[in-house]
């Protein structure tokens, strides 16, 4: 063989070779991750995709979906659904999307569920919190706001999907389960993209779908006293865990922790707990019993849980004392 044709055909073998390369390289699955910062917290997404593009594809969607519920139920974006309802819904009724509308019929159930502790309505005394300015209102403006701190002040036509507040000082506010919402919503994302094991995270919401390929996911719940520490590691799949605590937005005054989960029957921040984890299948649902039982306390908030067939809980007192509900301590 000549040496013009030997290297014409080691060139010709060459990009064959490189090609298998490309071709092997770009269908091998792995896992994908990347964060960002949405609806005033960090994002994390997990995939595990066939290729870097499709794993790409299905962080960005996760990214989308999740802005899409943030432009949509944010108290501060002023062009909101949220709150051109609150701008409005005191002086007459407002038509809200069938989504919107769907997520308060729910709040108001799970505010009959929990006895009033669930309550949208907070908001009317929370708005008088500035936690970054570390501002609170005097107890006579939450003595004055306060009778507008009822869930049934809101009036919901299911005919015209409209809301109406019956108080003039209703505000609602959708922090304790619009991220739960998100994180379910992204998850049915992944789901018709074809994605099978993935975890989306949005601060203290996490849902996972199916398991990290034969071995649980380890999902640690923090310390609320120290940040670079978790209280407990837990093995879980294709579930769900929510984690409310007073670590989140908070200042501290003459001793005294002033933080965003608020007790509607007093305007004030709840203090009976330092955090609680919800684990159950949906993500809204744990996100809005995990203030919820916060806000109950250790003995009224267990026995909720311990009533609901489907969901689980880690109380963390205020003695840092660790309590697992029944179905845990069963196990």
């Amino acid at each position: 063989m000549s040496n013009q044709k030997f290297f014409t055909m080691a060139k010709w073998l060459g990009s064959i070779l490189v090609g298998l390369v490309i071709t092997v390289g770009a269908a091998r699955a792995d896992w994908y991750y990347d964060d960002a910062a949405i609806m005033g917290t960090n994002i994390e997404v997990q995939v595990w995709a066939d290729t870097e593009r499709a794993g790409q594809a299905a962080i960005d969607a996760v990214f989308a979906e999740m802005e899409r519920v943030n432009q949509q139920m944010s108290p501060y974006i002023e062009s909101s659904e949220l709150s051109r309802l609150n701008a409005s819904a005191a002086t007459a009724p407002v038509v809200v999307s069938a989504e919107l509308f769907a997520l308060l019929r729910y709040a108001q159930q799970m505010s009959e569920t929990s006895n009033g502790a669930f309550d949208i309505t907070f908001a009317s005394v929370g708005f008088h919190y500035d936690y970054r300015a570390q501002k609170r209102p005097s107890d006579e403006v939450i003595a004055s706001q306060l009778a507008a701190v009822n869930y049934r002040h809101l009036e919901l036509n299911t005919e015209q999907h409209s809301v109406f507040y019956a108080h003039p000082d209703v505000r609602i506010d959708l922090g304790g389960i619009a991220k739960g919402h998100a994180v379910d919503k992204a998850i049915e994302k992944l789901k018709r993209l074809g994605v099978e094991h993935a975890m989306v995270t949005a601060g203290g919401d996490t849902r996972l779908l199916g398991d990290r390929l034969g071995r649980p996911w380890l999902v640690g719940i923090r310390d609320p006293r120290k940040a670079d520490r978790q209280a407990v590691k837990l093995p879980l799949s294709n579930t769900a865990i929510s984690t409310s605590g007073d670590y989140e937005r908070y200042f501290e005054e003459d001793g005294q922790r002033y933080h965003h989960i608020l007790s509607p029957a007093t305007g004030k921040s709840a203090s009976m707990v330092q955090s609680v984890s919800v684990i159950g299948p949906s993500s809204t649902t744990n996100d809005a019993l995990s203030t919820s039982v916060f806000v109950l306390g250790l003995e009224a908030g267990m026995a909720l849980i311990n009533s609901l067939p489907t969901v689980e809980a880690i109380i963390l007192d205020n003695q840092r004392r660790m309590h697992f509900s029944a179905g845990l301590t069963d196990q």
